[in-house]
């Protein structure tokens, strides 16, 4: 299961550990059923705040599993609507599960699929029962319920499991926006029945909602609190809202949150998005900005941010960042990376992923030693001023 604790303060700001006790990887030559079939005798341990990679595909794109050990990643995303499309959930019941399916012996944090349902397919209905969408892929027809969304999940067999949710895009006005608390609260409910039915090592999130609603934020996040749940997750934000909305909203959530269990900020990952959720004390967060940034020629440093294709670092000898003990940092020139990725070569997506993940790492290690030593806020005001 998981076990969450607070070891620090600074303010709001908390570091602390969440610990699972989960499926170890078995011999390949073993035959299982399914993700219940392995006894859950490993214990991974998560230091907060952390940041999670998102493997949308049971695959961090352009990184090796092992990449993301080297780096000190403990806990990854997966997401349901694409894992549940392909390869499929019988594939996961035959190998036992996402671990040994992907070859990762750490912790997985499942979303639940509902937003990639509403923003991939045009032909979405929602129902009382859950969300009926048609397949990106060859357009048949599929329902997301309470029942079988938390069915899927514990197939795929990932540590955190997300409920289906009804997330309201931006803008959305207040009837929409209650609209999507009582699916959200009802579909809650039903999953966290269905989930302790067969609960394994798993744990279930609940998720708030309300969009820019100060008052439904609080509302809702009330309303799944309720449900003493394992930890809660804060959703909606960062989909379109402008920026001045983003620490109103989640300051009225955080609030009405539990102290003792862990929050997460769901989809949030830029430098001041993650400085400010941790000011007010939320525990996780996930993102695919710094592996997409990368892709596209964008690196994180110590300094600010560095476009790879700039014409100015053609003849460059540096590395992207001399602050940076990354191993890319230091073997390869930003010259180099720069031709990598202006040829177009796969080499330089994966060496510019890998330097901004490792970024991502330490800057979250650099956060949490901030905390524990009482200076957080000067933490704060020099990351703000470069990001």
């Amino acid at each position: 299961m998981m076990q969450f604790e607070i070891e620090a303060k600074d303010g709001a700001a908390r570091a602390g550990s969440l610990t699972f006790t989960h499926a170890a990887l078995q011999n390949r030559n073993s035959k299982l059923k399914d993700a219940a079939d392995a006894a859950p005798i490993s214990k991974t341990t998560v230091e907060t705040p952390v940041f999670m990679p998102v493997g949308t595909q049971a695959s961090v794109k352009a990184m090796s599993q092992e990449d993301l050990e080297e780096i000190g990643y403990k806990l990854i995303l997966g997401n349901t609507y694409h894992l549940y499309l392909r390869p499929g959930v019988d594939v996961f019941r035959e190998v036992g599960g996402i671990h040994r399916f992907m070859a990762w012996p750490n912790a997985i944090l499942t979303d639940s699929g509902g937003y990639q349902a509403f923003s991939l397919s045009k032909n979405v209905k929602l129902t009382h029962d859950g969300v009926l969408f048609r397949s990106h892929l060859d357009g048949s027809q599929h329902l997301f319920s309470p029942e079988n969304t938390i069915a899927i999940e514990r197939a795929i067999g990932a540590n955190i499991i997300m409920p289906i949710d009804d997330c309201a895009p931006y803008p959305a006005d207040e009837a929409r926006l209650k609209e999507s608390l009582a699916r959200t609260h009802r579909w809650l409910a039903e999953c966290k029945t269905h989930w302790l039915r067969d609960p394994r090592h798993q744990v279930l999130f609940g998720i708030s909602q309300g969009g820019v609603n100060l008052v439904l934020r609080q509302d809702s996040a009330k309303a799944v609190s309720d449900l003493d749940l394992p930890g809660y997750a804060i959703g909606g934000l960062s989909v379109g809202e402008p920026l001045e909305y983003f620490e109103p909203s989640l300051a009225a959530a955080i609030e009405n949150l539990p102290q003792k269990k862990p929050r997460y900020v769901m989809g949030v990952g830029s430098i001041p998005e993650l400085i400010k959720g941790v000011s007010l004390g939320v525990d996780m967060f996930d993102c695919v900005l710094p592996t997409r940034n990368a892709r596209n020629g964008q690196v994180f440093t110590s300094q600010g941010k560095v476009n790879l294709r700039n014409l100015k670092h053609a003849h460059s000898d540096d590395a992207i960042d001399a602050a940076c003990s990354c191993r890319v940092c230091k073997k390869y020139s930003l010259g180099y990376i720069r031709h990598l990725h202006k040829q177009k070569e796969i080499l330089g997506l994966m060496l510019s992923t890998y330097h901004n993940l490792h970024f991502m790492y330490q800057f979250m290690r650099e956060m949490r030693l901030a905390i524990q030593e009482q200076k957080f806020s000067a933490f704060r005001e020099r990351w703000l001023a470069k990001f």
